[in-house]
């Protein structure tokens, strides 16, 4: 290995157990295309500027093209990370004295933050796509169960009873704040750190914009120090992934809960579950069962990204590089994740006729009956309270009883105040207690149709407000691929 780094200040030969402790080339796989559409927009950019030669512009883009298709894994993982490999091949293959050229006016330090940011903008798109995608499930399943009446819970006790399509709606929302928070840190990732340098900018005349606009970006980190120091971008992502995470951690203790036998209220697909090697009856949900296991993992990404980061002076350390596998491992968690809870919704088959029986245990009309009592006579919410309270202790659901307990409370029968025997039926009646709570964001069919009809407009508006931002990024991409190309042709044409 013939170090071009090392080669000038650092004189002696360096151990192998150093380097392998300061190599980053495991992680640097995921930044391999980015580091050379990096490599491209900037020799293009000084070309232009004047500062290498449309020649010497042609031939570092035609080596450039040959080592990505060559391949991330032909190149030598000795070097201690994938930029100074990068440069190395390209010095095997046109020498030093023009391959040397593509480093002017940069630093690793800006090269590998801008490198970060356009592969995790990528990854971004992917995963905003995947969170619509379950979005999109959830309304579907939502809909077609407004009707499907189920057991509300609070402290896994039931509670009062509401609708399956209602309990996925509230799924659905959470995860709409979701993607709100990913497409803001999409526009935060989505601006240029490149042309900073080390951290104090460069002496060349440089163009930040250009290459900014050659990649697509946004917009610039203006600050040269605060560029390439700054990782509050990962932070922010991992963060959100964190939160989605949270949110598909409580859906699949669900799923997990609901198929168990006592609830059975689904059955996940085959495709989404597992079996016992010693017991053949079994079928676990394994997938939701490692959607638990993963979230931890992802909020131990945060962890570690947020103690790295912690208590680092002004501008670029080299703790920074523990940071970006957390930022990959979280990325590639979350992102599969939201595709299996997706997978797993839209296949398992729901129990309705076991929702709907669950519904009755548990005294789960207690509540209406109460707003009932109140609504008929003259006493307050509280002492209602007392008295269905009461009733509950008795397990026994009739007017006779409520009239029985109310007097040793009140001195008064309900019945004589106002509460009649068809209240008293209506107030114990599941659907009725449904369809009672028709005030916004309640249970009510009808208000959960409205409630999907505003998140199915507002899914179409997020979607555009994404493919918008793609079609922003593809269409510099194809810029910067036709400039490519237009000086690769000219080698072509001499040849």
């Amino acid at each position: 290995m013939n170090d071009i780094l090392r080669r000038g200040r650092l004189g002696s030969e360096e151990d192998t157990n150093v380097l392998k402790y300061l190599s980053s080339m495991d992680a640097d796989i995921n930044i391999f295309e980015a580091d050379l559409l990096v490599d491209a927009a900037h020799v293009i950019m000084l070309s232009e500027v004047g500062i290498i030669t449309w020649d010497e512009c042609t031939l570092l883009l035609v080596s450039l093209e040959k080592i990505q298709q060559e391949g991330f894994r032909a190149l030598d993982m000795s070097y201690e990370d994938i930029h100074m490999s990068i440069e190395t091949r390209l010095i095997e293959m046109i020498g030093e004295d023009i391959g040397g050229r593509m480093h002017s006016a940069r630093s690793r330090n800006d090269e590998v933050v801008t490198c970060i940011r356009l592969t995790l903008r990528e990854k971004l798109i992917v995963l905003i796509r995947v969170v619509n995608e379950l979005r999109k499930t959830l309304l579907l399943a939502a809909r077609e169960h407004r009707q499907t009446i189920m057991p509300g819970f609070t402290h896994l006790q039931h509670a009062q009873p509401t609708t399956l399509g209602h309990h996925l709606l509230a799924y659905h929302d959470a995860f709409a704040r979701d993607y709100q928070r990913l497409f803001g840190v999409y526009i935060r990732t989505n601006l240029s750190p490149l042309g900073a340098a080390a951290f104090a900018s460069t002496g060349f005349d440089i163009n930040r914009e250009r290459t900014r606009e050659l990649l697509g970006f946004g917009g610039l980190i203006e600050n040269s120090m605060d560029a390439v120091s700054t990782r509050d971008f990962i932070i922010e992502s991992v963060s959100t992934f964190s939160n989605v995470m949270t949110n598909l951690s409580r859906i699949a203790e669900e799923l997990i809960l609901w198929s168990t036998e006592e609830f059975n209220f689904i059955e996940l697909d085959d495709r989404f579950a597992s079996t016992s090697s010693i017991m053949p009856q079994k079928k676990n949900p394994d997938t939701a069962e490692l959607i638990r296991a993963k979230t931890g993992t992802v909020h131990g990404c945060l962890m570690s990204v947020l103690s790295i980061n912690k208590a680092l002076p002004m501008s670029y350390n080299r703790d920074m590089q523990e940071i970006t596998p957390h930022l990959w491992n979280a990325t590639a968690a979350v992102t599969s994740s939201t595709q299996i809870v997706s997978g797993i919704l839209s296949t398992m088959k729901i129990n309705t006729e076991n929702m709907l029986s669950a519904s009755k245990i548990g005294f789960t009309t207690a509540t209406e009956l109460a707003d009932t009592i109140v609504r008929t006579t003259e006493l307050s919410f509280r002492t209602a309270h007392r008295i269905v309270g009461t009733m509950a202790r008795s397990s026994e659901y009739t007017l006779e009883e409520t009239d029985r307990i109310a007097m040793q409370i009140t001195g008064i029968k309900l019945s004589e105040e106002g509460l009649t025997q068809q209240l008293f039926e209506e107030a114990m009646d599941i659907r009725h207690n449904i369809d009672r709570r028709d005030v916004v964001g309640g249970p009510m069919p009808r208000e959960v149709c409205r409630m999907i009809e505003d998140r199915e407009y507002q899914l179409t508006h997020d979607i555009d407000a994404l493919e918008i931002k793609v079609n922003t990024v593809r269409d510099a991409m194809k810029r910067l691929e036709d400039i490519q190309r237009l000086f690769i042709a000219r080698v072509k044409n001499n040849d």
